[in-house]
């Protein structure tokens, strides 16, 4: 966890493209960066302002849309709300973070993807499954499958 505050606020002090925040993921964090996009295009419709309201309280922002749960870490390393919607970059590595996180419990697998969405429990399972066919309908399509 340390590495990735490092990295981030190395980030957040060079000016970067938007296109070489994929590439950046892809390379800090081992995940394509097709994968990582086929999320942005569900999560968000690739719009970096987007905020989602869940049933249970919670919001989703962003480009990636990081639930509001990830907020008490994030701010600890100096991540704000405002960042996560204004800075798109921002938004895909702490996204590409959080998948890590669930590719260490899950692999690098469908389960890992499906759980950036669902989460772990065992009672989301279908969902988890539902969420991850949607991803790879887009990532089937990013690299002309």
């Amino acid at each position: 966890m340390h590495y990735f505050f490092i990295i981030v606020i190395w980030l957040l002090s060079i000016n970067t493209a938007w296109a070489d925040c994929w590439l950046q993921a892809e390379k800090m964090f081992n995940i394509e960066s097709e994968l990582l996009y086929a999320i942005a295009q569900q999560e968000s419709a690739m719009k970096p302002g987007a905020i989602g309201h869940n049933r249970d309280g919670s919001t989703d922002l962003g480009l990636m849309q990081i639930n509001s749960f990830h907020m008490k870490r994030l701010k600890k390393m100096g991540i704000s709300e405002k960042q996560l919607l204004q800075d798109p970059c921002i938004s895909v590595i702490v996204g590409a973070s959080i998948l890590s996180d669930m590719m260490k419990i899950y692999g690098y697998s469908w389960e890992a993807v499906g759980a950036y969405n669902a989460g772990t429990s065992p009672k989301r399972s279908d969902i988890r499954k539902r969420y991850a066919k949607k991803i790879w309908e887009n990532y089937r399509k990013l690299k002309g499958m």
